[in-house]
């Protein structure tokens, strides 16, 4: 699924989402939403979201 579409991201899935500081590098976390954060129904990036473990980044898969 396209982690960049807010559809497709509902509490409690599983993803992968890069945080602010593994950017460049593209280390990815694991982790459950718990709260999505964009407002918009896309975002080229990806749809940010609020982990579970209160991490925050932006979706870059969805399992």
């Amino acid at each position: 699924m396209d982690g960049t579409k807010r559809v497709n991201i509902k509490h409690g899935l599983s993803v992968a989402i890069v945080l602010k500081q593994d950017q460049s590098t593209g280390l990815l976390t694991d982790g459950i939403v718990r709260d999505i954060l964009t407002k918009s129904p896309n975002h080229p990036h990806g749809i940010k979201v609020r982990l579970m473990s209160g991490e925050v980044g932006r979706v870059k898969e969805i399992y």
